[in-house]
């Protein structure tokens, strides 16, 4: 399965952006989708996961009440809504695929193809 993120932009404090992360081909082997972000200068972190077949959803401390991730089933995609955000949200996001199913919060676990999406906050 081939994951694609996008949706990026430029928005002001408190303002909202949803992301999307489309995916193509083959989802049997697929467990989860995540989402990370990476800062400038600094580490990429987890941001969001769903698990495919449960639906449940788990959100870093930082985005918690803030950040929604969710399945489109129509649209092939799962997306991230963000709101209420704030200049420590610029980053660039990346959605990839979890297919073992122990990837967790842990990047290098994760299947990623593609580029990320950029998302500047501004005050």
């Amino acid at each position: 399965v081939q994951l694609q993120a996008s949706g990026g932009g430029s928005v002001q404090v408190g303002g909202s952006l949803t992301l999307s992360c489309a995916f193509h081909g083959d989802r049997s082997s697929l467990y989860a989708v995540g989402w990370f972000r990476q800062a400038p200068g600094k580490e990429r972190t987890w941001v969001a996961t769903i698990d495919w077949s449960s639906k449940n959803t788990h959100y870093a401390d930082s985005v918690k009440g803030r950040f929604t991730i969710s399945r489109d089933n129509a649209a092939n995609a799962v997306n991230l809504r963000m709101t209420d955000l704030n200049t420590e949200d610029t980053a660039v996001y990346y959605c990839a695929s979890d297919l073992s199913g122990r990837a967790g919060r842990n990047w290098d676990r994760y299947h990623y193809e593609g580029q990320g999406t950029l998302v500047t906050v501004s005050s």
